[in-house]
């Protein structure tokens, strides 16, 4: 028997094993063992325990000598390029490649990627906001569902609370700025007040053109107007993963409304929707969160949030122009709405606040309706048509009397001449004669 240690298979992930170790291997496996079993339990490849249980001559490795890769004369230039710039792989395989090297990618990668592992900071700091300081916003989207009948984009509004973690959401059928802002107001109430800044991704709803210095960017004009009147300050997170980071609470909370509540729900309505996201946000608002350990609702009242009271209420107002159609009907948002028919086919002005929309000719309002929620719905005033059906009837008859006089018999200037009288008819007159009747 032998009694040195086994050399050294480390270089085949297989580790370093005594004698007495191997023994006790082919002790457990003559007891029933299996193969599988004892790697497990020794961290060992099942091919590198058959070869001790099936032999009392432990096997011996020669470990084997490093080969020489054709990145290695390149290496010491690609550390120092990655010292100076945050060079992508790509970038430096076509540098090194100017120089003479005839590898391939896939080993350019690995090494570029584990230094850049090395250099980097795995530890992160978790950061806490003041109360009152920040809530954090976002968009999820849950593409294209049935929804009210119809087949809909259906997008969801998240916010929440940076100190006590309060969440709220709601469900829309759109991602437009005035939807944006109408989510934003019903958060406040939920919350009870809002914080001194809002953080924001880059999203078109708040900002259209981000800048360096995020009060230099060029803000939707809509979203400013809000954000004015409320005297609170919009943050922008940095794009991609640093920003998912940067905004990790509402990032959070994103993948919550996901799974805890959305995934496998039943509804039928929108109505219904919001209904049933409004209770899940009191149940967990009414939990002891997994980071705080206290229950959001709690810590609300150390919020200190700006009050609404103390401001008067935004009115959410929408401009957008239309052509009315000739059977009299504007669209928005997929559905269509009635117009008087004497403003046929003439240009328009469309106002939407507070649910409302006005339809203005000349500045002048000529029609209202309440937004409707779905798509392909024609919401028609009985009023708006009346008096159509008679007028077309007049002018009908207006225009076939002009066609019976154009091609009367007796020309005009034969009238003349001969001075004769022509007897000018009732319509019916000539509808009796069109069906067989007499005068």
């Amino acid at each position: 028997m032998l009694t040195s240690p086994i050399r050294s298979l480390s270089d085949r992930g297989l580790g370093m094993r005594t004698e007495a170790e191997g023994s006790e291997m082919r002790e457990r496996y003559r007891q029933g063992m299996s193969i599988s079993q004892i790697a497990r339990e020794e961290g060992l490849a099942r091919i590198t325990v058959r070869r001790y249980v099936q032999t009392d001559v432990p096997p011996a490795y020669v470990r084997s000598k490093n080969r020489e890769s054709k990145l290695d004369p390149f290496k010491p230039f690609i550390r120092q390029r990655l010292k100076e710039y945050p060079l992508s792989a790509a970038r430096l395989l076509s540098e090194i490649r100017e120089q003479g090297y005839t590898g391939g990618y896939t080993i350019l990668k690995e090494f570029t990627s584990s230094l850049r592992h090395d250099r980097s900071i795995q530890a992160e700091i978790r950061f806490e906001t003041l109360p009152g300081e920040q809530a954090q916003v976002d968009w999820i989207d849950f593409k294209r569902v049935v929804i009210d009948g119809e087949m809909r984009h259906l997008w969801a509004f998240a916010a929440v609370l940076g100190h006590s973690r309060m969440r709220f959401v709601r469900f829309t059928t759109d991602a437009t700025t005035p939807t944006f802002i109408s989510c934003h107001m019903d958060a406040f109430d939920y919350f009870g007040g809002y914080t001194k800044t809002i953080l924001y991704d880059n999203t078109k709803n708040v900002v259209l053109k981000r800048a360096l210095k995020s009060s230099d960017s060029q803000w939707n004009p809509l979203f400013r107007d809000f954000f004015t009147h409320y005297d609170f300050t919009p943050r922008l997170c940095k794009p991609g993963i640093e920003g998912a980071k940067t905004k990790g609470k509402v990032e959070r909370m994103v993948q919550h409304v996901r799974k805890d509540f959305y995934l496998g729900l039943d509804f039928d309505s929108l109505p219904t929707l919001n209904s049933l996201a409004l209770t899940w946000c009191d149940e967990v608002n009414a939990k002891v969160h997994g980071t705080t350990y206290e229950v959001p609702f709690e810590r609300l009242k150390l919020e200190n949030l700006r009050p609404l009271n103390s401001v008067v209420p935004y009115q959410i107002a929408q401009t957008e122009f239309r052509r009315i159609t000739r059977d009299c009907f504007v669209s928005y948002q997929s559905n269509k709405y009635s117009v008087p028919w004497r403003h046929a086919g003439r240009n328009c002005r469309l106002i939407i606040k507070n649910g409302r929309l006005d339809v203005l000719v000349d500045d002048e309002v000529v029609a209202s309706h309440e937004v409707v929620p779905g798509a392909h719905r024609c919401i028609k005033l009985k009023e708006h048509f009346e008096g159509l059906y008679k007028a077309i009837l007049v002018e009908n008859r207006e225009r076939h009397q002009d066609r019976l006089e154009r091609n009367a018999p007796v020309s005009l200037l034969s009238r003349q001449a001969h001075d004769v009288d022509v007897e000018r008819r009732d319509l019916g007159f000539y509808e009796r004669f069109s069906t067989g009747g007499g005068p």
